[in-house]
């Protein structure tokens, strides 16, 4: 318990916990290759998906990540051929394949969090969880009908970006688990 009330304290510090909302957008990252890679798009006549696909860190979301999810949803939701949006991992994909792949999304990559708290970087830290908040509220208050794939682990962030669907999928191989939901307790 008193872990956890550090662990609290620490992101009020940060202003994670700011409850002041802004809707406008961030501003227009870099794109390169790693990128594009990260999050991969699908795209049918009527339906686009988001693929995450960091299957070596279970899909752990990076700032660039959040930043190009929250940029497609918000064009996807603009664009009026589109009936609705999806998204999934490559774990989705390969389970029906082959049955591997083991996570939707594991959560924040903590490790490059830790990273930059190391390296006194604590603004970037900051402004991911706020764009990672902003597309959670996002997907909380999407107008278009959108679908969450489930498959494998789904943890703290993983559950943020999922939950928030108008459609949950979960299969056998799911398992929710959101160690950061303590916290708020």
């Amino acid at each position: 318990m008193q872990r956890a009330k550090a662990v609290r304290s620490s992101l009020q510090r940060l202003g994670v916990f700011s409850h002041h909302r802004s809707f406008s957008a961030l501003p227009n990252y870099a794109r390169n290759d790693d990128l594009q890679e990260q999050v991969l798009v699908e795209g049918r006549a009527k339906s686009r998906a988001a693929i995450l696909n960091r299957p070596s860190h279970l899909n752990a979301l990076t700032m660039p990540m959040v930043a190009r999810l929250k940029r497609l949803y918000e064009s996807w939701e603009e664009n009026s051929d589109l009936g609705f949006v999806l998204m999934k991992s490559l774990a989705a994909i390969l389970n029906s394949l082959k049955g591997s792949g083991r996570a939707f999304c594991s959560g924040a990559d903590v490790v490059a969090l830790n990273q930059l708290l190391n390296e006194g970087k604590v603004e970037e830290c900051k402004k991911f969880f706020q764009t990672l908040y902003k597309f959670v509220y996002l997907l909380g208050t999407y107008v278009k009908p959108n679908v969450a794939i489930m498959n494998g682990i789904t943890m703290g962030g993983g559950a943020g970006i999922s939950i928030p669907a108008m459609f949950r999928v979960v299969t056998d191989k799911t398992h929710v688990k959101c160690p950061n939901w303590i916290i708020c307790h």
